[in-house]
């Protein structure tokens, strides 16, 4: 008997990521709906002339408490999907964290999506001020090159705050999966353990960062539950992304759909400006649930192709991990217990696959492994 035919979807399994999907959907509709709501009744306008009167003179500053308006509006209006999440997770036995430390990060987290929307905003406008009439072609460019530095910063600047790293504290798996990538072809600047227990019963690893700061983070509970083989087909797999050349090739397709949208937003903008009157002018921040409007229906249009793109991109990095490892035997075994542990979709329907999956299904890629362990088998033979 095949492994692919071995283990099947639990009810629990279904029921989680058939409410995870709902609840993704439902925190993207009450986003639109708010920036839709602040628009069609004029509120954007009634708050920024309200931020205006701190100081009529400080356009800086009255922007930043703009978004720190629209930032307070958005989490309190999504905190009860928040904490429902929150409780999903616990139902499934799928988070050890207990309701004061998900309360502190997600403190953390509006304060660092505040700075980064602060960033990003102040930056945006400035832009517009200064280019009226290049500054989508300006902005993208900037926006672009802030993309790839926040790849390269991101490990060391934006994870810790939410989850400790330390050296991993296992010399031969260390030289193991260093030697690993080294035959990849790519240099990490070490092998670190993610504490995730302390958080989640999940288990994950990745190849993070870019450059100088490219490391590999082993998930604790990935650690524990996990032979050596097991891991080394994991993170083979991660390497596989890097052997692609993915992440170069993510940003190509990145810079496509980003040059999109700021074209699409030029138009957008200078319509409701010069037709419809709706704003003072282009970089009036009154305009801010509109562009966030228009770039997220957007990214909702392209979600399926990019989906389609992330699959593809995900089968590569499957094959370049079985061509990798000795036999074929541990791969399979570690997508069995990430589908178990996780609690995954081996098989999810065909229309759930396509608009929200980003990797094939776990029963895909056992099958796909299979077929490659037989290909091989008979080569040798």
């Amino acid at each position: 008997m095949s492994f692919a035919a071995t283990f099947a979807d639990t009810a629990d399994a279904r029921r989680y990521n058939r409410l995870s999907r709902r609840l993704g959907m439902a925190e993207s509709g009450l986003g639109l709906a708010l920036m839709a709501l602040l628009l069609a009744t004029g509120w954007t306008r009634l708050l920024r002339d309200l931020v205006f009167r701190v100081d009529r003179q400080n356009y800086v500053l009255a922007l930043f408490l703009y978004v720190l308006a629209l930032a307070i509006l958005s989490k309190l209006l999504s905190l009860g999907l928040d904490l429902y999440g929150f409780r999903l997770e616990h139902q499934y036995h799928l988070s050890n964290q207990r309701l004061r430390a998900w309360l502190w990060d997600q403190i953390k987290e509006f304060l660092v999506g505040l700075v980064i929307s602060t960033i990003l905003a102040e930056l945006f406008y400035l832009l517009v001020r200064k280019f009226p009439q290049t500054w989508w072609i300006v902005a993208w460019v900037v926006f672009m090159a802030l993309s790839v530095l926040f790849v390269q910063i991101a490990p060391l600047v934006i994870f810790p705050i939410f989850y400790k790293f330390r050296p991993l504290n296992n010399p031969e798996l260390r030289t193991r999966l260093t030697r690993l990538s080294e035959r990849a072809g790519t240099k990490v600047r070490g092998v670190y353990e993610w504490v995730l227990s302390e958080k989640s019963k999940k288990a994950n690893a990745a190849l993070a960062g870019w450059g100088a700061t490219r490391r590999i983070i082993l998930a604790d509970t990935l650690l524990e539950n996990y032979s050596s083989d097991e891991i080394e087909a994991v993170l083979a797999h991660e390497l596989g992304h890097h052997v692609c050349r993915h992440i170069l090739k993510s940003m190509i397709v990145q810079a496509f759909v980003s040059f999109a949208g700021f074209w699409l937003l030029k138009w957008v903008l200078r319509w409701v400006v010069l037709r419809k009157e709706w704003f003072i002018s282009q970089y009036d921040f009154a305009n801010l649930p509109l562009i966030i409007l228009v770039t997220t229906v957007l990214s909702l249009a392209l979600m399926p192709l990019l989906k389609a793109y992330s699959r593809f991109t995900e089968r590569q990095a499957d094959r370049y991990a079985l061509k990798s490892i000795a036999a074929v035997e541990p791969f399979i075994s570690a997508m069995n217990k990430l589908a178990e542990q996780n609690l995954a979709e081996r098989q999810p329907s065909r229309i759930v696959e396509i608009l929200f999956h980003s990797h094939p299904p776990i029963a895909k890629r056992i099958a796909a492994a299979e077929a490659w362990g037989k290909e091989r088998t008979m080569i040798r033979s």
